[in-house]
């Protein structure tokens, strides 16, 4: 069995290999992720990283929420460039599926008052996003903004998926805190847990080619 901090290839596949399995992972998986950060949000813990640097730069600016989550994207996405990542549909499907999911869980899940709810909330929405991310990454349809860029330093250091998450995760945390984003208990649990936590999971949920089923 490879070791788990093997680097894991991520590069998209032709659209021909295997589809439907892989549009059913893609979706399956957005939308889990979607459920994840809805609960997040329920459990009132803390945001997730990206989201405190969504909400700093918005309280900065002067603009809405959604404007800044949009503009960061395409900012990440130039990001891109240097490290050779190729847009798919899921990187497409990134932006529209999960807005819906999320939007769709915070209207069926109302907010969660004692605190031991909240931390049991919390910790299922953390293990939820990293299982998310492993299976609509490891479809290999094309990531979505923030996780190419997780996928791309991935295939061009060699480090593992899990150093990568980590060490992303931490800086925009630091940078999103200091333009005055909410952080709370939560977010420090997911930024140090959701690189460990797709590293594993991403050794289950990638499908390969029969060329990378070989000993």
């Amino acid at each position: 069995m490879a070791s788990i901090s093997a680097p894991v290839d991520l590069s998209p596949l032709s659209i021909r290999i295997r589809p439907l399995s892989r549009l059913g992972r893609l979706l399956g998986g957005l939308v889990l992720y979607g459920a994840s950060m809805g609960f997040m949000v329920r459990a009132q813990l803390g945001l997730d990283p990206w989201d405190v640097l969504h909400q700093g730069l918005a309280q900065r600016l002067g603009w809405s929420f959604g404007t800044i989550t949009a503009l960061t994207g395409a900012v990440v996405l130039l990001a891109w460039l240097p490290l050779r990542q190729r847009p798919g549909i899921g990187t497409v499907a990134n932006v529209v599926v999960i807005a819906v999911a999320v939007d769709a869980t915070l209207a069926l899940t109302p907010p969660v008052d004692p605190l031991l709810a909240q931390i049991v909330l919390m910790i299922i929405a953390i293990v939820l996003n990293g299982i998310a991310t492993a299976v609509y990454v490891g479809a290999r349809l094309g990531p979505g903004p923030r996780d190419g860029l997780m996928t791309g330093l991935h295939a061009r250091t060699d480090w593992s998926v899990r150093v990568v998450r980590t060490v992303i995760e931490l800086c925009v945390l630091s940078t999103g805190w200091l333009l005055g984003g909410t952080v709370g208990v939560g977010t420090v649990a997911y930024a140090l847990a959701i690189g460990p936590l797709t590293q594993f999971f991403l050794r289950f949920a990638t499908v390969r080619e029969k060329k990378d089923l070989c000993p």
